[in-house]
């Protein structure tokens, strides 16, 4: 959502102090040390594996060996582990940040970005890079969680859409740290200084919590309404009026109304909710709110359309290849690109930064299914040309396709699937659909790092983006089907072009 124009921006902006930049500073390192741990075996892999020796030789002396022998699939395991963790993480947060609260969720993240970097740094063998691995995973689960959560009930009302989009580019810039980091750190044993950074950055993180305070909004739900007015007051800065803000929450003390900002609302009760569809204490819902449980949400035909979609778009999301760029480029085109593949994966994370923060309106002006057509056919025309760069050994070509494929993923199938979870469903399902979307696309993620470096090996360099872009043909065709428009519509019953009439329960 981009941020309002005129008027209404120059409101919001005046409400924007030193204390809320650095409160979003803060808290959105979550989500860079979840890109950063995406991506950070990118530029080593060939030197941790032992498949090429070093640059040069590293000044660094450890008991531990320089490199740790694994073939293509054990590799493929070490990185998509990553990924189970953060499934579990995920599907903890919500919870911990309903009943105890946003900070705490944060601050229990910051724990496991602290340990795993450990195991993962000092790791001599596969078991134990494995098991680093995911626990950081565990972290980063949690904080692409928790951190949108508390960064929307943080921001100026009218600025939500703003602010929302940080943590999307700080994942990003996690990207591109670890990146630019494997172009000087891919020798020796300093491959290894890669891996422990991340624990740093979290020891830091840590620190830098300790000036955060809890959400307003979540402690006025949970009993503590003036705690909550002080520490708004604090957010927004002495001498602003905050008055209209705290009555906007509700006698519930957090319900705010679904007239002014009908996503935001959604999208932070869905996060808070289990997959099973409970709503946490202090969720702002009424107790006599009836909630949808995620394996019922799918038996009713009503919904079940819904499900369909969220799950459909977001394995598209993963099978049109993109965390195959991120998490194995420098390896796949290391053979047509020997002295600039790991600089090529350093500007494909620069492209994906600025298109994300670029694209990040597109959605709101153009309509979600239009982006999303557009993405995947830019991501399966990039992966036919990527296909032919490598197959034929043409280095500008490879180059060419692999950016227009990063930049082609953040124009919509980078942003689009996390919002339709909460615009295809009536409130009582958005918890239990979130909860499918969630288990979809990390379930997709794992098989993509886990099973890409085995059918690389299988198929031959390069002729698994054929794959991809046949995938690409396939996701097209369902989005253009089976998709409905989100984008301006008033209702559910509008986006499904029903009747009210016409809802029903199994």
């Amino acid at each position: 959502m981009p941020p309002p124009q005129g008027a209404g921006s120059r409101a919001w902006t005046n409400e924007v102090t030193v204390y809320l930049i650095l409160l979003v500073a803060i808290t959105t390192i979550g989500p860079l040390q979840f890109g950063y741990h995406l991506a950070e075996l990118n530029a080593p892999q060939d030197v941790i594996t032992c498949e090429k020796e070093s640059i040069s030789t590293s000044n660094i002396s450890l008991d531990i060996p320089q490199c740790i022998p694994m073939s293509a699939g054990q590799f493929g395991l070490v990185s998509s582990i990553f990924t189970l963790g953060g499934l579990f993480g995920a599907l903890c947060a919500g919870p911990i940040s309903s009943h105890y609260g946003r900070l705490l969720a944060m601050r229990l993240a910051t724990i496991f970005f602290v340990v795993g970097p450990v195991f993962e740094a000092i790791a001599p063998s596969i078991s134990m890079i494995s098991f680093g691995r995911l626990i950081s995973g565990i972290g980063a689960g949690a904080a692409v969680v928790a951190v949108p959560i508390y960064i929307s009930e943080i921001a100026p009302p009218q600025g939500k859409g703003f602010f929302g989009a940080m943590t999307q580019v700080m994942t990003n810039l996690g990207i591109l740290i670890t990146q630019t980091l494997g172009l000087f750190l891919s020798r020796g044993q300093l491959w290894r200084a890669i891996l422990a950074i991340a624990g740093v950055i979290g020891l830091l993180q840590a620190l830098g919590l300790t000036c955060v305070v809890e959400s307003p909004k979540w402690m006025a739900a949970n009993g503590n309404p003036a705690r909550a007015k002080r520490n708004l007051q604090k957010i927004r800065g002495e001498g602003v009026a905050i008055e209209s803000e705290v009555n906007s929450w509700g006698i519930a003390g957090i319900r705010r109304s679904l007239t002014d900002h009908p996503y935001i609302a959604e999208e932070e009760q869905s996060l808070l909710r289990s997959p099973g569809g409970r709503t946490g204490r202090g969720s702002g819902n009424s107790a006599k709110q009836t909630h949808i449980g995620f394996l019922e949400v799918a038996m009713n035909s009503h919904y079940r359309p819904a499900i369909i979609s969220v799950v459909g778009v977001m394995l598209a999301q993963q099978f049109c290849g993109i965390n195959s760029i991120i998490m194995y480029s420098v390896s796949l085109l290391s053979e047509i690109l020997p002295t600039t593949s790991a600089l090529l994966s350093v500007g494909v994370s620069v492209v994906n930064l600025v298109a994300t923060f670029s694209c990040a309106p597109l959605a709101d002006r153009w309509g979600r299914k239009p982006c999303l057509l557009l993405s995947i056919a830019g991501m399966g025309s990039s992966s036919l040309l990527l296909a032919i760069g490598i197959l034929y050994s043409l280095a500008p070509l490879s180059a060419v396709a692999t950016l227009t494929f990063v930049l082609s993923f953040a124009v919509g199938l980078g942003p689009v699937p996390f919002i339709l979870a909460s615009e295809l469903v009536e409130q009582e399902a958005v918890g239990a659909t979130q909860g499918w979307a969630l288990a979809a696309n990390w379930t997709a993620t794992f098989v993509v790092a886990q099973f890409f470096p085995l059918l690389n090996a299988w198929m031959g360099q390069g002729k698994v983006y054929f794959l991809f872009a046949a995938l690409a043909a396939g996701f097209f065709v369902f989005v253009a089907v089976g998709i409905p428009e989100t984008s301006g519509k008033k209702s559910i019953d509008e986006v499904w072009g029903r009747k009210s009439a016409e809802r029903r329960a199994d």
